[in-house]
């Protein structure tokens, strides 16, 4: 069987992720969603929120999909759930330039865990989550970014019901 781990803050899933999951699943048998908790990182959403609307959000691969939570690094995390691919999302050469230096350091620390980048359909070629809560904050239109789930949560978080 094969699986891919793809790691990330989802805060929140947007459908650049939904899509490039949906993809990496015709690739993998089972795709592990990592929710990645960084001390860095100011996230709006707790790590249990991101899991429930990934989980909603993607509700009819669900039995393809696992979504967990880790606190470690990427690499670790999914040599620990036994997967052999990291699934990561480009947009853009910015996105690439960091990918690029991140997969080299992640061949350091585990060689035999590889990286596979799927190219982000040209309809969120310019969509983040922080594009979403920026939008979110000012009252913005959601509907072509976000699942309903993501928009209501967004909407409960920010005040805006």
């Amino acid at each position: 069987m094969k699986v891919a781990v793809y790691p990330g803050s989802f805060d929140p899933i947007t459908f650049g992720h939904m899509d490039i999951a949906k993809r990496a699943l015709k690739v993998f048998d089972r795709l592990i969603i990592v929710i990645s908790v960084n001390p860095n990182k100011h996230t709006l959403f707790t790590p249990e929120e991101r899991v429930e609307m990934v989980k909603v959000a993607l509700h009819d691969v669900m039995d393809h999909i696992e979504v967990v939570i880790s606190n470690d690094l990427s690499v670790n995390t999914t040599r620990k759930l036994g997967a052999t691919h990291i699934i990561r999302g480009l947009r853009a050469v910015t996105d690439f330039e960091y990918e690029f230096q991140m997969t080299h350091a992640n061949r350091v620390l585990e060689s035999s865990i590889d990286s596979i980048f799927f190219m982000t359909d040209n309809r969120y070629s310019f969509l983040s989550s922080a594009t979403v809560k920026e939008i979110a904050r000012f009252k913005g239109e959601l509907k072509t970014f976000v699942p309903e789930i993501v928009e209501q949560k967004l909407k409960e978080k920010l005040g805006h019901l």
